[in-house]
């Protein structure tokens, strides 16, 4: 009588347990049916066969909704020192219509030795970070230079200079910020004239530490978002530098961008990973709400039907489409947003 007692428990105790195994396991396909989804355009951008992209390491885009791309036009970054290398003579910063995926106009050529963040302000100017020259800039839309920060070629970790800065997030009031960068681990702080004001940060591990701040944004009320990228983690910080909350990648080694979508309220970040540091396996895209709640991902582990990529950058546009600068195949992928029926 006991053994039959015991056999009716351990049934329905097995009952309960693959009833709840069942449930967990559709409950992802159910929200994967309702929610967002992000199809890759094919073929986008439109390039003409002469122009030559290079590594497409920084993203933008101006009020009209054109994307900018700050790309590197065939230059490799091998080794280090990289200060010694030469300008660059092809155009380096490109215009590109958000639907047709035309090239509008390029220009910077001379002026860079190793691009990289590239931010564009509300009034269209253009911000960009050169790793070579150690030096930030601002540009007008036409691409006059009006404002220099650094000393070209030559780094530090002062108020006056940089050691291979990363990105540029500019505030709605015109103040900035830079993630500087490979060498120091820092993000410092600077008024709409370009003036010092403060920084924080330090090589770690801990929070409001960094180990390369590699990307950098801002959401609607003047938050900070740092892609921490060596130490696999997105931190957000107040505008006075003030640690507030960490989404940590348990996944891969690095994540490499940050950006916000304002009209959604959305943090979309990516990563990258290799497997001993042989096998490429590519990256990842994901999206978060502003509490750095993960909300879906996509691309090396699944919903994503392109070639293994390596994305330095992203962007959101107007429509809530994603842009990504792919500096593996030397591309930039556009996703198109399909919204959940």
């Amino acid at each position: 009588m006991e053994l039959k007692k015991n056999s009716i428990l351990l049934f329905f105790t097995a009952f309960l347990i693959l009833g709840c195994k069942d449930s967990e396991k559709s409950k992802p396909e159910q929200e994967t049916k309702k929610s967002d989804s992000y199809i890759l355009v094919k073929d986008w951008p439109d390039l003409p066969d002469n122009f030559t992209l290079g590594s497409p390491t920084g993203l933008g885009k101006d009020t009209n909704g054109n994307i900018i791309v700050f790309h590197r036009s065939g230059r490799t970054w091998d080794s280090m020192p990289i200060s010694h290398l030469p300008l660059i003579t092809k155009n380096t910063i490109s215009t590109i219509d958000s639907k047709t995926g035309e090239i509008l106009k390029s220009w910077g050529k001379n002026l860079f030795i190793m691009p990289h963040g590239l931010e564009v302000d509300n009034h269209n100017n253009i911000w960009v970070t050169d790793c070579g020259l150690h030096q930030v800039f601002k540009f007008d839309s036409d691409g006059n230079l009006l404002m220099t920060l650094g000393e070209a070629k030559v780094s530090g970790n002062d108020s006056l200079h940089f050691n291979l800065p990363t990105d540029v997030a500019v505030s709605k009031d015109g103040s900035f910020y830079i993630s500087d960068g490979y060498e120091n681990s820092r993000v410092a702080k600077f008024s709409k004239e370009g003036k010092y004001l403060f920084e924080w940060g330090k090589f770690g591990n801990e929070k409001g530490e960094f180990n390369i701040p590699h990307g950098i944004d801002l959401d609607n009320e003047g938050n900070v978002y740092v892609a921490d990228r060596e130490n696999n983690r997105i931190q957000k910080f107040d505008d006075q530098g003030n640690f507030i909350a960490l989404w940590q990648n348990k996944i891969t080694e690095q994540l490499y961008s940050v950006t916000i979508d304002p009209k959604k309220n959305h943090l979309f970040g990516t990563d990258y990973m290799t497997v001993h540091d042989t096998t490429v396996k590519g990256s990842d895209i994901f999206r978060f709400d502003l509490d750095m709640n993960l909300e879906m991902q996509f691309g090396r582990t699944g919903f994503y039907d392109g070639p293994i990529s390596r994305y330095h950058n992203i962007l959101i546009d107007n429509e809530g489409s994603i842009y990504v600068g792919d500096i593996l195949g030397n591309g930039i992928q556009k996703f198109q947003l399909k919204k959940a029926e």
